[in-house]
């Protein structure tokens, strides 16, 4: 498996750098190199790639102002010079975070990480054509189709699943593992604890999700992607 990948950052000798680690490793494949954001909007939008070195601190747009208006198709591995930016990146489900100055040992272990992510995620599309996954639920197996599906509450350390029939099924997993997991744009995730089933959607109010009587919010984070998705089907 091969993986695109652009950089971005204001430093032209940073981009020179990060060009010279994606040229030594064989499984990344460079598409541009740019040293600003702006520059780089219109071909990243154009042709979205795997994985997207981003300087944090720029001018004009942060790559963490920046992060929120890419293809979600694309992960994001933040550079940076200040280590206090990591908890932010992260917040951003950054994929990972480099601080310069970046050694190739630390490049090429945020790049093996990238490839294993694809490769698990390329083998869970394989699973969806199926249209359905096993979840366990008080020591038990128990089959959920995806088509079955309203939306996911996340509850700490374990996430319930509401479906159409009014059944719930709880199950000791985390939301990100069950995200990364559910076929996108299909499932999106609206908040840090909610994941909406979106071609079960029949109403919207004030940007919240309704279902009957739940009304599940939209926030901040992944406002921007939401609205990318619901642009698509929206008659002005």
């Amino acid at each position: 498996m091969t993986l695109n990948c652009a950089i971005i950052d204001d430093e032209p000798l940073a981009v020179e750098l990060l060009s010279s680690y994606v040229k030594r490793t064989p499984f990344l494949n460079l598409t541009g190199g740019y040293n600003s954001a702006v520059s780089a909007i219109k071909a990243l939008r154009e042709r979205p790639v795997d994985i997207l070195f981003l300087d944090i601190q720029m001018p004009e747009l942060s790559g963490l102002e920046f992060a929120k208006i890419l293809p979600n198709e694309t992960r994001i591995v933040f550079t940076t010079a200040f280590s206090e930016y990591a908890l932010e990146g992260y917040e951003r489900d950054a994929l990972g975070y480099l601080l310069k100055p970046i050694s190739y040992e630390n490049f090429v272990k945020v790049a093996q990480k990238a490839l294993d992510w694809y490769t698990r995620i390329s083998k869970i599309d394989n699973y969806h054509r199926d249209r359905f996954m096993f979840i366990k639920s008080d020591y038990k197996l128990v089959r959920i189709n995806f088509d079955d599906i309203l939306y996911i509450e996340g509850l700490k350390d374990y996430v319930r699943i509401y479906l159409e029939n009014g059944e719930k099924i709880m199950s000791l997993m985390n939301m990100k593992t069950l995200e990364d997991y559910l076929p996108r744009p299909e499932f999106l995730r609206t908040h840090r604890s909610f994941i909406v089933h979106m071609h079960k959607v029949k109403l919207i109010d004030r940007m919240r999700f309704v279902f009957g009587d739940v009304y599940i919010p939209i926030s901040d984070s992944y406002k921007d992607s939401i609205n990318d998705v619901l642009d698509r089907y929206t008659l002005a």
